[in-house]
């Protein structure tokens, strides 16, 4: 089997990786980050994903991050998670900077230190709009720049796996749903309550997800609101 190291956040999309992965026989390790985001509700997700699948699993706390990466409404409990389409401009709000390096960085040390041949992420296209780290850019020069880091040290052929880069949302959902993924074991909701708000970006993103795939979306929200794509 091949030694994969996956950042599972807990949401839709690295759960469902985190599933897909083992269906394809990785042997997986779960790590996921406590940078100081606004709830941690999402890691009770995480460990639950790790339960389920019998992976080893730890949370790094970063949590000393949160006043560094400051402005993010993700980070800054002063600054409102916004309601609306994730194409609109007033989600840039929601962007932590430079996340998913910082994520990729701690989790290859941890591969070279555990011989796994890769690293996993869950990025997916439909970021791309709003998040610089989840473009395929980013993912090809962050791949090339742990190549050199951990040179003559990593494995053969080790590098980044993001399975989802040219994925929509509802493409996961689909996979998930085809893998036998319980969704009401994965949390996407960025204000943090006792159930999804159904109204912050993410939601909508989650409910227009299950919808593009054709899957039941078993998710209780508080409201379900409708969006119009700025993008036309």
């Amino acid at each position: 089997m091949t030694k994969t190291i996956a950042i599972v956040s807990g949401g839709m999309d690295s759960v469902v990786l985190a599933h897909m992965l083992r269906h394809e026989e990785h042997d997986l390790h779960l790590v996921s980050f406590n940078y100081g985001q606004r709830h941690s509700k999402e890691l009770d997700f995480a460990k639950q994903c790790a339960a389920d699948l019998r992976s080893p699993h730890n949370i790094v706390d970063l949590s000393g991050l949160q006043g560094l990466l400051k402005g993010s409404s993700l980070t800054s409990n002063d600054v409102a998670v916004p309601d609306g389409h994730y194409a609109e401009q007033t989600m840039r709000i929601t962007v932590v900077p430079n996340r998913n390096a910082i994520m990729l960085n701690i989790a290859a040390g941890l591969a070279i230190a555990e011989g796994a041949k890769y690293v996993a992420t869950g990025v997916h296209g439909g970021d791309h709009y709003i998040y610089p780290d989840c473009r395929p850019a980013f993912i090809k020069a962050v791949d090339a720049m742990l190549c050199v880091a951990t040179d003559g040290f990593a494995r053969k052929g080790f590098g980044v796996l993001a399975p989802f880069l040219n994925w929509t949302k509802g493409d996961i959902a689909a996979k998930g749903d085809a893998i036998g993924v319980d969704f009401n074991k994965t949390w996407s909701c960025y204000k943090g309550g006792d159930i999804h708000c159904g109204s912050c970006g993410t939601c909508f993103e989650r409910r227009e997800a299950f919808n593009e795939a054709g899957v039941q979306d078993p998710t209780q929200y508080l409201a379900t609101p409708d969006y119009v794509d700025p993008r036309g």
